[in-house]
């Protein structure tokens, strides 16, 4: 069976920890509330599209510990495909520890385990290549990056999309360039993109088009996104929602971006499908929690058919 999209980045248990304000050295600090989400940017957006009813499945690795089998178990109730998800039985699975103060700022910290021991070698790359595309996310180590970089060149002819992150974006366009000619899309906020080109959403944009990606759609966060394939270009205007949490909101765009590329929309389109969708996940705590299935997106669209332009509810 041929997927629609398969996933490949690491997998991390968030585990958020709510305090008054970020201690300083020597300082103790009381935590007045805990909570712990599924994480990894890749496996929130494949989740997304698997509830906007996509055939999907993921790459990823593991440990055989309980944080390892909660992500299976997740993922296989969201009909994401785990079957090459590699569980080890050395090391422990990546988790990343979060304190979050009372004016909503983060100090995290990665632990990743066992996602940095992923090798080119233990990947499928026959099931890699059964899928019409590939969406691609970050991983703390070197290992895993070359990895993903080695899976691209054997399977050439898998269109790939790409959320580079903070992470891949300090590696610069050099370290990039393989991932980003053979991209059907990417995916930067404008802070990556101003830390991979020094420009704004418009010449950074650009930059990344002449580096090879088919189009480029900018994340800027309350004010929509930008998207570019070259030959036309828009600022698209984000859905105004009561923002709960903003946890996950550029990996439910994705989801939204890309359920528009498959469905054949165009940019424009695509761009607001992707606003929706984080406009949608903003409104529920949790990276996962707020991600819509189909006919609740099909709902909203109903409600705000207006903000779109041409015939672009119909083809849902």
């Amino acid at each position: 069976m041929i997927l629609d999209c398969i996933g490949f980045g690491a997998l991390n248990v968030d585990k958020l920890y709510r305090v008054e304000r970020i201690a300083r050295p020597g300082e103790e600090v009381a935590v007045f509330d805990q909570e712990q989400h599924l994480g990894g940017s890749a496996a929130n957006t494949i989740v997304g599209l698997s509830r906007l009813g996509h055939r999907v499945g993921y790459i990823g690795k593991v440990a055989d510990d309980q944080e390892g089998r909660l992500h299976i178990k997740s993922l296989s109730a969201e009909n994401v495909d785990t079957s090459r998800i590699i569980v080890t039985n050395n090391g422990h699975s990546g988790n990343v520890i979060g304190f979050v103060d009372s004016k909503g700022e983060r100090t995290l910290y990665v632990a990743p385990g066992v996602n940095d021991t992923l090798s080119f070698e233990e990947i499928d790359h026959d099931y890699a290549a059964k899928t019409n595309l590939i969406h691609i996310s970050s991983f703390v180590g070197e290992q895993p990056f070359i990895a993903q970089r080695k899976l691209l060149e054997a399977i050439s002819s898998v269109k790939v999309s790409f959320d580079p992150g903070n992470l891949y974006a300090h590696k610069g366009l050099e370290a990039l360039r393989p991932f980003l000619r053979k991209c059907l899309v990417v995916f930067p906020n404008e802070s990556e993109l101003r830390i991979l080109t020094g420009e704004g959403p418009e010449e950074g944009a650009r930059t990344l088009l002449n580096q090879g990606a088919a189009i480029v759609a900018v994340k800027l966060g309350e004010d929509g996104c930008y998207v570019t394939d070259g030959r036309e270009s828009d600022y698209v205007t984000a859905y105004r929602t009561n923002i709960v949490d903003t946890t996950g909101a550029g990996d439910a765009f994705c989801a939204g971006f890309l359920h528009g590329l498959i469905s054949g929309k165009g940019i424009r389109d695509s761009g607001r499908l992707g606003n929706l969708v984080a406009s949608m996940k903003l409104s529920k705590a949790g990276a996962r929690v707020g991600l819509p299935h189909i006919q609740e997106l099909k709902n909203e669209m109903n409600r705000i058919k207006q903000t779109f332009s041409g015939d672009g509810c119909r083809v849902l």
